[in-house]
């Protein structure tokens, strides 16, 4: 199911020929997997899976029709044309249609690694036993789940546009608790090259954490100083990542509105010390250079010395507003500083460790104000030491105000998002008057 850049264009340029619209778009994307579950340190599940889709825009004025098929012979492609062309004349028009874009220049990013591309099953389940074994050794449980994939994805269009982007990428997370079932803690693990990745090294943090939650303290809701580990910033922060988007700001639906149809563009938003950036040929996160419209993805600045600098749009909304057209970005990163979390928690007079956050729910989008759940190890730091395990706390708070309040950044890394699978490079967080309003009794 992997195509060739070759074999990719050749399939799509059959399909093209058969067009009849005024325009046409080819998208074709293939992918293999592998995966391995595990839970009460036994494996439950493993497989590989294989997909692949062809997938044909027609448009006849600014009546479009979609179409899709996983057949590539020559009858398939003239039929999935022929569907496309139907759907296309049955459809309303569009007011937002934009013509499809010319060819463009695009920049090279290497997400693909033959190290991922070729994990096999003995790899994983040794991946696997790396996890399971030590946990058994400690008298602790660990459930963990691991998936590697490699792929692409292809566009080409009547007017000559094309694209390909071939990728590799794992995922790894693993959740242990102690058998009593009263110490819990997490990690996870997102990369390219699989090579990275260590499941053992990452267990030990679970299992740490695991053991060291147990017995966990009630503290009083409030107003804490908070040091928030990679994992638990990315829950918050990706929802300010996700609504940067210009026409809602326009239209003054975001928390980048303001009155009178402005935005905050030009505005300092947060601390001066947060700069966001997207950078899809970034080493340590590259991403495809290209949007679904066409339209090249380059480094964007979104926040610079805590003033927003850029929003994304799609075409039909930058050309409505005369603005410039910038995609939604593929990737997202924030710089930080030097400090490892272990230097930050010794920073630190009286505070709380969190590893995560879960079940992140919008109380108010307008400000960005969030709810959700401390879980997984949850610590009491006292005189630059962990004192003991709290129990968990329910949180509202918004990703703007603890951006105000920061007091100091961690070195970045990689991390996976809990919510939505996604990957981000950010770094640990110190953050004064984070609130918490009530307890959990939850692990």
């Amino acid at each position: 199911m992997l195509f060739t850049e070759q074999q990719a264009r050749e399939i799509m340029q059959k399909a093209l020929k058969f067009s009849k619209a005024d325009e046409c778009v080819v998208n074709l994307q293939g992918s293999t997997s592998g995966n391995i579950r595990y839970a009460n340190n036994a494996v439950s599940t493993s497989g590989e899976n294989s997909t692949s889709s062809l997938v044909v825009t027609s448009a006849f004025g600014k009546k479009t029709g979609i179409a899709t098929i996983n057949e590539f012979d020559d009858a398939s492609l003239e039929k999935v044309v022929r569907r496309s062309e139907e759907l296309a004349q049955l459809a309303p028009e569009n007011p937002e249609y934009m013509p499809i874009l010319g060819p463009q220049k695009y920049r090279s990013s290497n997400a693909y690694f033959k190290s991922t591309a070729d994990f096999s099953p003995q790899q994983r389940s040794d991946a696997a036993a790396a996890s399971i074994l030590p946990a058994r050794e400690r008298k602790l449980k660990a459930a963990g789940y691991l998936q590697h994939n490699a792929g692409f994805q292809a566009m080409l269009n009547s007017k000559g546009l094309f694209a390909y982007h071939p990728s590799t990428d794992v995922e790894f997370s693993v959740t242990v608790r102690n058998e009593e079932g009263t110490g819990s803690g997490y990690a996870s693990r997102g990369y390219n090259d699989i090579s990275k990745l260590n499941t053992a090294a990452a267990s030990k943090i679970a299992m740490d954490k695991a053991e060291g939650s147990a017995k966990a303290v009630a503290l009083e809701p409030g107003k804490y100083t908070v040091i928030l580990e990679p994992a638990a910033v990315a829950v918050l922060l990706e929802n300010m990542f996700f609504n940067m988007d210009a026409r809602s700001a326009d239209e003054g639906r975001s928390f980048m509105s303001k009155q009178g149809g402005k935005t905050k563009i030009g505005e300092k938003l947060v601390d001066a010390k947060v700069n966001i950036y997207s950078d899809p040929t970034h080493p340590e996160l590259p991403a495809a250079t290209w949007s679904g419209d066409g339209r090249p993805v380059e480094r964007v600045n979104w926040i610079e010395s805590g003033v927003v600098k850029n929003l994304y749009a799609s075409r039909y909304w930058a050309e409505n507003k005369g603005a410039k057209s910038i995609p939604m970005p593929n990737n997202a990163i924030m710089e930080g500083g030097k400090a490892s979390l272990e230097d930050m928690i010794k920073n630190t007079k009286r505070g709380i460790l969190v590893t995560r956050l879960w079940y992140i729910r919008s109380v108010d989008p307008q400000t960005l104000l969030l709810t959700g759940l401390t879980r997984d190890g949850t610590f009491l730091i006292e005189n630059g030491k962990i004192k003991h395990p709290v129990k968990n706390f329910r949180f509202n708070e918004s990703p703007i105000i603890m951006l105000n309040n920061l007091e100091e950044m961690g070195r970045p890394e990689r991390v996976v998002s809990g919510e939505s699978n996604v990957n981000y490079i950010l770094p640990p967080l110190k953050v004064r008057d984070f609130t918490f309003s009530s307890l959990s009794d939850a692990v």
